[in-house]
């Protein structure tokens, strides 16, 4: 058994880590993390955003968190972005896409149209 010191050590670590925060954050980037997500790979994918937003120095600017079933398996890793009222689904994400999706989306203000739900069902 750990000590209360090393617990709240390591608790301290991983919420520096892993950058789950309710505020008023300019994008939301929510990675669906139902036990179908999880089998197809989505912890990298997560991983991964929390990641690429510490290292662009976006933390304050860009929420990464995560969800629930989405509702649509076969297409997972499911990542939704949202900005304002606006919301983004690509699918299929691996960490190389979601490093994509920062440069291009985060960043750049372009959404990577054929990582998209509608390009998937084409």
């Amino acid at each position: 058994m750990k000590s209360l010191e090393e617990l709240k050590a390591i608790r301290e670590k991983m919420q520096n880590k892993v950058i789950l925060r309710e505020g008023s954050a300019e994008k939301r980037i929510v990675v669906g993390m139902a036990t179908c997500g999880i089998a197809a790979g989505a912890r990298p994918v997560l991983n991964t955003f929390v990641e690429e937003i510490a290292n662009r120095n976006l933390t304050g600017k860009v929420e990464v968190g995560q969800t629930g079933c989405i509702g649509m398996c076969r297409f997972e890793p499911i990542v939704e972005v949202f900005e304002g009222d606006q919301r983004v689904t690509y699918v299929h994400v691996d960490s190389a896409k979601a490093k994509e999706i920062v440069e291009k989306h985060i960043v750049g203000g372009q959404p990577i149209v054929e990582y998209t739900i509608g390009a998937a069902e084409k």
